[in-house]
């Protein structure tokens, strides 16, 4: 079956003939043992009731009798001592009757061949026109014996019903089998959608709108393809403009490179303007450099595999390392460093946190103007660890605040800042948190400053 929709709808329909097959044996199963022995005696007691009254009016001739009671829509057969009988009301398909039957019949016992006639799976006894599968009575007409074989006359009686319910069964399946083929379709729609979408997202198409409304699991599915896609399409978005953006930040140093360069070459160039050259040469090479690091750490990063190597470590201490390190940097604008960071051990990965607050308190640094201030502070709360780096910069526009931990994002379109950057740091500081399990989160205003919190969970 090469296709869902056949797929479904042969399924169902070998799951309607099992369930009718099972239907009919737990049904029969039950007549054989419950019904049955109800009808074998309810059959008994009529049997027993014609013969009570014929023996009580014995002036009314014996085959007339039955000949009526056989019209009544019943199926009768008598036997004489002589092995003569004679058929009264419907005939039977099967006539065959053991003489010894007949016989203990004669005797004075009553014959139970309804009870006693044999269970076979696919047959139903009630219905079966069989002379053995009657009720056997002896009755006497003056000084002659019979035996009186009685049963109801089922074609009869039930003849109209069972054309009745075999056409309810019939119309039963055939619509069921219309409604499963139209269902399945309407189940099938949305997939065979899915199916084409695939085939556009493969092609590298995906703008893609199913506009499927449905609230089952097909529905999530669809809503959550379309997600899928939209996603998809936004970061083939983000990763054209990724190598956009590499290849400008990589082409601008290149070109200075190779612009002084070829400055150099010239011979009437006096040593001062050569040093200063080779100087601005060394600067782009190093920007070259710091920006093939970055990306290569933050390629690392997104692997994720067996990256952190964790330990437990005062994060207090690094902080105050960190300090320490850009000393040169706060120190020659002046900064005054407020810190508040009581000592506090945190399982991470100890060379990846430190790289966290290298970025974000030389960031602090950078765009803080002369005479401003930096307070660094570290609280625990709950389940985490609470660090906040503040300072007194020229802030962040509230238009920029969404995107700065994009990659190469700079918010710096409206207020031209002194020192390049190539935009990475804050997308890798964040990768770096979430990685450990947590969440930072940023407070600016423009010429008021930026609040960084960053939240650690405990060990």
């Amino acid at each position: 079956m090469r296709t869902l929709y056949l797929r479904i709808v042969v399924t169902t329909v070998i799951v309607m003939i099992l369930s009718s097959v099972l239907a009919f044996l737990i049904s029969n199963a039950y007549y054989q043992y419950s019904l049955k022995p109800y009808n074998d005696k309810k059959l008994t007691r009529m049997a027993e009731d014609v013969k009570t009254f014929y023996e009580k009016n014995q002036d009314v001739s014996l085959n007339h009798y039955l000949k009526n009671i056989g019209d009544l829509g019943y199926q009768i057969y008598l036997a004489d001592s002589q092995g003569h009988g004679d058929f009264f009301g419907g005939s039977f398909r099967k006539k065959d009757l053991d003489p010894k039957i007949i016989q203990s019949v004669l005797d004075g016992h009553v014959y139970h061949g309804i009870s006693q006639f044999p269970s076979k799976p696919f047959i139903t006894g009630f219905f079966d026109n069989a002379l053995i599968n009657t009720i056997g009575v002896p009755i006497t007409d003056g000084s002659h014996n019979y035996a009186l074989f009685f049963r109801p006359n089922t074609e009869l009686q039930f003849g109209e019903l069972r054309i009745f319910f075999a056409l309810i069964l019939l119309l039963a399946i055939l619509i069921s089998m219309l409604f499963v083929l139209v269902s399945t379709r309407y189940i099938v729609k949305p997939i065979i959608k899915l199916t084409e979408a695939t085939k556009q997202i493969a092609k590298g198409k995906y703008n893609i709108q199913l506009n499927v409304k449905r609230r089952d699991e097909i529905g999530k599915l669809a809503n959550h393809f379309s997600q899928m896609a939209k996603n998809l399409q936004q970061l083939e978005a983000m990763r054209q403009e990724f190598v956009s953006n590499v290849s400008h930040e990589i082409q601008s140093p290149l070109a200075s490179i190779q612009g002084f360069s070829q400055t150099l070459q010239t011979k009437n160039l006096s040593e001062k303007q050569r040093q200063h050259y080779l100087a601005i040469i060394e600067d782009e090479a190093r920007r070259m450099s710091h920006l093939s690091k970055q990306l290569l750490t933050l390629a690392a990063l997104d692997k994720e595999e067996s990256l952190l190597e964790k330990r437990t470590f005062d994060v207090a201490a690094q902080i105050k390392q960190v300090i320490f390190m850009t000393e040169w940097g706060w120190r020659e604008k002046d900064l005054a460093i407020e810190m508040d960071l009581p000592q506090t051990l945190i399982y991470a990965d100890e060379q990846l946190m430190h790289q966290v607050w290298t970025n974000l308190i030389l960031n602090s640094i950078k765009f803080t103007e002369n005479g401003g201030s930096i307070s660094l502070k570290l609280r625990s709360k709950d389940s985490k660890y609470h660090i906040e780096i503040k300072d007194t910069g020229i802030g962040i526009a509230e238009s920029d605040l969404p995107h700065i931990f994009n990659r190469f994002y700079k918010a710096d379109k409206a207020r031209v800042r002194k020192e390049a950057s190539s935009g990475l740091g804050l997308a890798i500081t964040k990768k770096i948190i979430e990685l450990h399990n947590g969440q930072i989160h940023v407070e600016s205003q423009l010429d008021k400053g930026t609040t960084f919190h960053i939240f650690l969970p405990k060990a």
